[in-house]
């Protein structure tokens, strides 16, 4: 990995230096790229290194060394919702749906998918993994990391959509642990690539950071007492290393600190779902509470250290340079409280803990809320993108995006035009635009919305204002592009631009559901 390290920083700095002497080229009459697609699971925007972590994500920091990060990115708040979203480009949809496989396959690419696939229920059948990549390994959902299972939460894994046990799944490491798994299906199908002549699609969903907390030990282990020091502190730490990294948009604040208010998120336990100060807790707390964090920090080393085996793969066989790799996760980080958990501590493959409300709060660092809320902690996390000689090196754009804009993206990318009709069906319209301005380095003109969260989590932000709710309630309004970090509602004192706001969504969910 040293070696491939070494190797990156030298490409990265010599495409540098080009970058300066000639602007990014987006010929059409080029080689297609190949395009890989790393999605990461209930990780918060500041539990990447580039983004202001004390978690070592070196591989990923060097896509930023080598690409584009985006202060502002959204996805809908929640696992099924974003991966709908995100390879449909589509809000809301149904039969004329149209998964990015389709379109790559369109354009002549070999598919290829390794990791979690889950879906809302109007996602088509026709869209299914087995019905649109050439090799598929996947997973519905939630599933243990270490196999064999432990007998305390099982959901099957499909080969070729077809269900397979755990003792035919292919693995390189043992004990087998999911991230690596994944990884070793990725890289045996990019063999199969690199022999043959189309461009490939890779779409890599891990699981990791997502619940139970399972883990290395020797992961675990490089992180111990690393979080002894407490969450006020560390959050502190990493609000200023994101301000001094530039990855916040301009005016951010942090946020104070609260509990997780999600009311239909139960049973709730006030131990996982309170905010409370770190000096209150006993010494034996802060230590359990510290492995609590450290096995949290390894399961996205473990993940990072993965990417970077696809990298050396990219690199050895000569692909890396045509390649544009695109990073980003489905929601922020997750204080979830399973009834499953309390016996035995976080690590090993009996233990069903999860991440609580004090650790989650820092992951989401500066912003409010979490998981499934259309606050900016459920919603606003880590975008990547990645190409060399394509996107200039370590650059940082403020312009907001989303999910919903990446099939757009590709359609720019591959040069197609999107499919009339799909299995017979009229396809529905894309309901976001395309990134490419931006990679180049262009301002694009801003969708007329954003929407994330559950419906009773929802935002919609248009131009300068953002409403969001909290438990079905009331609205709340926030100017989001002077106070990302939502410390002033100002819906009492701007009823007008509420009710217009209010107006706008509704005549967007009218269109999308009709």
């Amino acid at each position: 990995m040293k070696l491939f390290l070494t190797r990156f920083s030298q490409m990265l700095v010599l495409t540098f230096i080009f970058s300066f002497l000639v602007s990014p080229c987006f010929s059409q009459d080029q080689e297609k790229p190949n395009i890989i697609l790393i999605m990461a699971d209930d990780i918060g925007i500041s539990d990447i290194g580039c983004y202001g972590s004390e978690i070592e994500t070196p591989n990923i920091d060097q896509l930023a060394t080598g690409g584009m990060r985006f202060t502002t990115f959204y996805n809908m708040a929640k696992c099924n919702p974003t991966r709908s979203s995100l390879l449909t480009g589509l809000y809301q949809g149904g039969k004329g749906a149209v998964h990015l496989a389709q379109l790559t396959k369109q354009a002549g690419y070999f598919n290829i998918m390794s990791g979690k696939e889950h879906f809302d229920s109007w996602i088509p059948d026709y869209c299914k993994a087995e019905n649109v990549f050439d090799h598929s390994f996947y997973f519905w959902a939630t599933t243990e990391y270490f196999l064999p299972p432990s007998g305390k939460f099982e959901r099957p894994f499909y080969l070729e959509g077809v269900e397979i046990p755990a003792s035919q799944i292919e693995h390189e490491i043992s004990p087998m642990y999911k991230t690596d798994f994944i990884t070793d299906y990725a890289l045996k199908w990019l063999d199969e690539a690199s022999q043959g002549d189309d461009p490939f699609f890779l779409y890599l969903p891990y699981h990791a950071a997502h619940y139970p907390l399972q883990a290395r030990p020797e992961d675990i282990a490089k992180y111990r007492n690393t979080y002894r020091q407490g969450w006020e502190l560390l959050r502190n730490e990493r609000f200023n290393k994101m301000k001094e990294l530039g990855v916040l948009p301009p005016g951010t604040k942090l946020s104070p600190p609260e509990n997780n208010n999600n009311k239909f998120r139960g049973p709730l336990k006030p131990s996982y779902t309170d905010y409370y100060k770190w000096d209150s807790l006993s010494e034996n707390q802060k230590d359990s509470l510290d492995l609590e964090m450290a096995v949290f920090a390894a399961i996205i080393d473990r993940m990072d250290q993965n990417i970077g085996r696809v990298l050396s793969h990219l690199e050895k066989t000569g692909t890396l340079e045509n390649t544009l790799i695109l990073f980003l996760v489905d929601n922020g980080s997750c204080p979830f409280y399973s009834n499953k958990i309390p016996d035995v501590q976080p690590g090993p493959a009996d233990s069903y803990w999860s991440l609580r409300t004090s650790w989650a709060n820092l992951g989401n660092t500066p912003y409010r809320q979490y998981k499934q809320c259309g606050h900016e902690g459920g919603s606003h996390t880590p975008f990547i993108a990645f190409w060399p000689g394509k996107i200039t090196p370590n650059t940082i754009t403020h312009q907001p995006g989303h999910v919903v804009d990446i099939a757009p993206t590709f359609l720019d990318i591959l040069d197609i035009q999107y499919p009339k009709t799909i299995e017979d069906y009229q396809t529905i319209p894309l309901h976001g635009t395309s990134l490419l301005p931006v990679f180049k380095g262009e301002q694009r003109t801003e969708p007329d919305y954003f929407m994330s969260g559950l419906d009773k989590f929802r935002m919609f932000r248009s131009g300068d204002y953002k409403i969001v709710r909290m438990n079905g309630g009331e609205w709340e309004l926030y100017k989001i592009t002077q106070d990302p970090s939502e410390t002033r509602n100002l819906a009492s004192t701007l009823p007008e631009v509420v009710k217009n706001m209010d107006t706008k969504y509704r005549k967007v969910m009218n269109n999308l559901e009709n």
